[in-house]
């Protein structure tokens, strides 16, 4: 496995790659200056060769006399001496008198654009075998002005390996200082990016982000992380489906998210939030929150999210499911006893008796199942009624209906909540009656206002002991429990007569 980098190592890396890249840059940019210098050098250097021979005297009496010979002689000295590729004289035709090239020699010379025709001395480029050099063209005037003839000289340009030779010095120059600086910068970003790191390289850093990713979309509960601005900084999936907010929620207030006012000011407080139930958006969620600090400066919050509404409806359907099975347990009690009873009897010899007490036991159940039926027409609470009447009997309470109560039929969802809260109630009014000299349970049904309200008396005592001393009596009088069933919930309370306001029931 090809160890990587460290990050001294790449930032040292990636800056010799910058000097290499600036240092071409410098070279081609040098290179090119260097040879536009050179350019102008030479152009100069030539345009001072042929003004010395055209301003020459006898050069100009030989142009005079037709001395031929000696303009040729006059022009190769001019061109060995000054190193110059070649030296033309030409007469007023254009016609070439004296050149390095025999070829040349009576031919015309091409001007151009030059001005030299006119009587001006001109500087420029021409090709000179097949490259461009660097031409001047000065005219040869005589003692009165006359135009005489001219002078073309010729000096090649430096190559690219020439200005590159010439740029050698200057060029080892920056790439050193670049070179050096450049390693000290690096070491020293280095230093300056992993004490900001910790320490950690980019591969662990990359790790440690992927990790964390996982992990937090893979918990089950919600997490949000909030800085002290109240801004979302971090949050998984969970948290997003719980608090049903969209998915760009990061760098997003929660106002903005629209999140609900209790849920806000729970994943706001600054206090500590220890398994605080909260409702919003349909669902009851458990709120754990902690602020969070770096070198003791605080800089937000983190909260986990539990969603608790199954857990509830768990819990509600597991306590119907122990309401029905204590009942069912009690009826099966019941029976077993009142059996074990009819099969003495007939074993003692009595059968009359066992008829008797058969009856006794009809009489008694028909006279609860018709003031039942009577007073409750919803099926559903006036099967839970006589199911208890059995679990009560079984403990020694009595268990009858208040005169007045009438609860019609109820829909199903409605029917479902009133069971319910009946079946709580009077668990609870048994388990107060139970322990009192008279054990009397009495629950009263009835509509008020469209609303359905449950009324659960019992003779069972509610004060607290250190509440006696300050009742009237030596006994509390017999404890109310109400329940209004209104929308979609029910609520629920209950006194005693002579410790109100204080004793609550339950």
């Amino acid at each position: 496995m090809t160890r990587r980098l460290s990050l001294a190592g790449q930032l040292l890396a990636l800056q010799v790659v910058i000097v290499c890249v600036v240092l071409v840059g410098v070279a081609a940019v040098t290179v090119a200056q260097s040879t536009k210098r050179a350019q102008e050098t030479e152009g100069r250097r030539a345009l001072s060769v042929a003004e010395t021979l055209a301003n020459a005297q006898a050069v100009r009496g030989a142009i005079e006399d037709g001395a031929i010979a000696y303009i040729r002689v006059a022009a190769e000295s001019t061109r060995s001496v000054s190193g110059s590729a070649s030296v033309v004289v030409a007469d007023a035709g254009r016609r070439a008198l004296a050149s390095a090239d025999p070829d040349q020699l009576g031919h015309r010379i091409e001007v151009g654009d030059s001005t030299v025709l006119g009587g001006r001395a001109w500087v420029g480029a021409r090709p000179y075998e097949g490259s461009p050099a660097a031409a001047a063209m000065v005219p040869i005037l005589g003692r009165h002005g006359q135009f005489l003839g001219f002078v073309v000289v010729q000096r090649r340009y430096p190559s690219l390996l020439d200005g590159l030779a010439a740029a050698t010095p200057n060029l080892l120059t920056y790439l050193g200082l670049a070179s050096a600086i450049g390693i000290v910068g690096s070491l020293l970003v280095a230093r300056r990016v992993k004490r900001q790191t910790l320490g950690l390289e980019p591969a662990e850093i990359t790790g440690l982000v992927e990790h964390r990713d996982a992990m937090l979309h893979g918990i089950r509960e919600g997490i949000v992380g909030l800085d002290l601005r109240g801004r979302v900084t971090l949050i998984n999936d969970e948290a997003i489906r719980l608090l049903r907010i969209p998915g760009d929620a990061v760098g997003r207030t929660l106002a903005d998210l629209g999140v609900g006012e209790e849920m806000r000011d729970a994943l706001l407080s600054r206090e500590v939030e220890r398994d605080r139930a909260v409702a919003t958006a349909g669902r009851v969620l458990v709120v754990n929150r902690l602020p969070i600090a770096s070198h003791g400066r605080r800089i937000g919050s983190v909260t986990t999210l539990r969603d608790r509404t199954e857990l509830l409806e768990l819990r509600q359907e597991l306590d119907l499911t122990r309401h029905v099975t204590d009942t069912l347990r009690a009826q099966a009690h019941e029976f077993s006893n009142r059996l074990h009873t009819i099969a003495g009897l007939i074993e003692l010899g009595e059968p009359g008796e066992a008829v008797r007490f058969v009856h006794r036991i009809s009489s008694s159940r028909s006279e609860l199942t018709e003031a039942v039926t009577a007073a409750v027409r919803d099926p559903s609470v006036a099967a839970l009624l006589i199911a208890k009447a059995s679990q009560a009997a079984e403990l020694g309470v009595e268990l009858r209906i208040a005169p007045g109560s009438l609860l019609p039929a109820l829909d199903d969802e409605l029917s479902t909540d009133v069971a319910t809260v009946v079946g709580n109630l009077v668990d609870n009014a048994m388990d107060a009656a139970s322990t009192a000299p008279q054990r009397w349970v009495e629950v009263e049904l009835g509509l008020v206002d469209g609303d359905v309200d449950v009324v659960v008396r019992d003779s069972g005592p509610v004060c607290p002991p250190g509440w006696r001393g300050r009742c009237s009596g030596a006994v509390c009088r017999p404890r109310t429990d109400r329940a209004t069933r209104r929308g979609s919930g029910a609520s629920g309370s209950g006194s005693c007569t002579c410790c109100a306001p204080a004793a609550a029931g339950r």
